[in-house]
């Protein structure tokens, strides 16, 4: 059950970085979507969701990893 619960947290930032690549993608190719009244404001949106999911799921591969004690000594705990 622990695994399951693991994957959930890993999936949900994926889709949500996922979700921020889609959008900008749809402003380079000038394809605005239903809640951004322009373009510009789309592709920040996509920027920020990207660097959200991206920066929550390397996190916790660091947490983890610091766990286990599989990181280098300098980003170990004192």
């Amino acid at each position: 059950m622990g695994r399951f619960i693991a994957l959930m947290i890993l999936v949900i930032p994926g889709v949500i970085a996922g979700y921020g690549i889609k959008l900008m993608r749809d402003t380079i190719f000038q394809i605005i979507n239903s809640p951004f009244p322009n373009l510009s404001l789309q592709f920040f949106i996509g920027l920020l969701l990207f660097f959200a999911g991206l920066s929550f799921i390397g996190g916790f591969i660091f947490y983890r990893d610091r766990k286990n004690g599989k990181i280098a000594p300098r980003f170990q705990k004192k």
